[in-house]
C-alpha cells in the first residue's frame, strides 16, 4: 500500500481523510504545522511531519519517500481579502506542487471547491460548467486548481482536482456546528423560504470520492465535483436537522433582495473598522442560502465508481450524535 501524505491532517475533512486512508491500508503520514491543533487526530495511527505549505524547504523534507499527496490545507472562509487568500490557497499550491516534483512524488490530489462555478444554477452543473468565482476565496480557488493541473501536464505528474459542495458531518466547526446552535437557539432565517436547491456533501461520502480520485487511472488529468448527489432545498435539508435534534423547525425567512444589500452594508462597516473576524451575515452566505447550487456528479460515477456510500438520513443522525455527544444533550 501506498505511503500517503495529507496537508492539512488536523482539520475537519483532512482528519476524516486520514482515517480513509487508514481504513483502506495505506501509511498516512499528516503535514501540520508546529502550533497546530491535534485533538481530532491524537488517537489515530499517523505519523506527523512539520512544517507550512509556505515554506518550499518543510515540504521537500515532508515529501520524502512519500507516494501520494492529498493537498487539504488552505483557508476555506467567506470572509477576507484576495491577496491573503492567494498567499495560503494558491501560493501555498504551488510550493506543495514544487516540493512534490523535487521528491519525484507520482500523485497529487487537489483539494478544490464548486465554489468555482459560482452561485444561481437553474440545472445541476457538472464539471465543463462555467467558472463564476465571484468572491475571493472562490477565486483563490480556482487559480490554484487551473495551476497546479497545469503543473501536472508539464511535469509529469499524475494530478487530480476535487470540487466538494456544502461539506458537513461530524467535527465541523466552521459550518454545521455553527448551524446547529442557530437552530438550537431559534436565530435562523432562511433567504426566499429555503426553497433554493442546495448541494450537501457529508464528509464520509467526500472522503470516498478523495480516496477513490487518487486510486483511479482515469482520475489523471481530471476534476471531479463529489457531493451527495442529492435533489434537496435548504428547507429540506434544515427541517431534517432539526427533526433528528428534537427541536423545533426553523419558520423565520427573509428575501434575496433584502438580505444582500443588509449583507452589503454589514460587510463594509466591518471592513472600516479592521474586523478580522467574519460578520454573522454576509453576500457569500446570502447567495448560498438564496440562489440555485447544485451539481452533477455523474462524471464521478461514471469514471471513478462512485456511489455515496451514506443516505442523508444516516449522515445527519451521525453529525447529530456527534454534537449531542460533544455538549452533552
Amino acid at each position: 500500500m501506498a505511503r500517503v501524505l495529507i496537508t492539512g491532517v488536523n482539520g475537519f475533512i483532512g482528519s476524516h481523510l486520514a482515517e480513509k486512508f487508514l481504513q483502506e491500508g495505506h501509511e498516512v503520514i499528516g503535514f501540520v504545522r508546529r502550533t497546530s491543533d491535534l485533538s481530532l487526530i491524537k488517537d489515530m495511527n499517523l505519523q506527523l511531519r512539520y512544517g507550512d505549505i509556505r515554506d518550499v524547504e518543510s515540504l521537500r523534507k515532508a515529501f520524502s519517500d512519500i507516494e501520494c499527496v492529498v493537498h487539504n490545507a488552505g483557508i476555506a472562509s467567506d470572509w477576507g481579502s484576495l491577496e491573503s487568500f492567494r498567499k495560503v490557497n494558491l501560493e501555498g499550491t504551488q510550493r506543495v506542487a514544487e516540493a512534490a516534483k523535487f521528491q519525484n512524488v507520482k500523485r497529487i490530489v487537489q483539494m478544490s471547491s464548486t465554489a468555482i462555478h459560482g452561485f444561481g444554477h437553474t440545472d445541476p452543473l457538472s464539471e465543463d460548467g462555467p467558472f463564476n468565482p465571484v468572491f475571493n476565496y472562490s477565486i483563490s480557488k480556482m487559480e490554484a486548481e487551473q495551476w497546479i493541473m497545469g503543473f501536472g501536464k508539464e511535469n509529469d505528474i499524475a494530478v487530480s482536482a476535487i470540487r466538494p459542495g456544502n461539506v458537513f458531518g461530524e467535527r465541523d466547526h466552521t459550518f454545521i456546528e455553527k448551524y446547529i446552535e442557530a437552530i438550537l437557539s431559534k436565530k435562523i432565517a432562511y433567504v426566499n423560504r429555503g426553497q433554493s436547491m442546495t448541494c450537501p456533501t457529508y464528509v464520509r461520502n467526500l472522503a470516498q470520492g478523495v480516496y477513490l480520485a487518487s486510486q483511479h487511472e482515469k482520475a489523471i488529468g481530471e476534476a471531479f465535483i463529489i457531493t451527495d448527489g442529492l435533489k434537496i432545498n435548504w428547507k429540506d435539508f434544515t427541517e431534517a436537522l432539526a427533526d433528528e435534534l428534537g427541536v423545533l423547525r426553523p419558520s423565520l425567512s427573509i428575501p434575496l433582495w433584502l438580505g444582500l444589500p443588509i449583507a452589503g452594508l454589514v460587510e463594509n462597516t466591518y471592513k472600516l473598522v479592521g474586523s478580522k473576524t467574519s460578520p454573522l451575515i454576509t453576500k457569500y452566505r446570502m447567495y448560498n442560502g438564496g440562489t440555485d447550487y447544485h451539481f452533477n456528479i455523474e462524471k464521478a460515477k461514471k469514471l471513478l465508481g462512485f456511489k455515496p456510500e451514506y443516505d442523508l438520513e444516516i449522515a445527519i443522525k451521525n453529525t447529530s450524535n456527534w454534537y449531542k455527544e460533544k455538549y452533552k444533550l
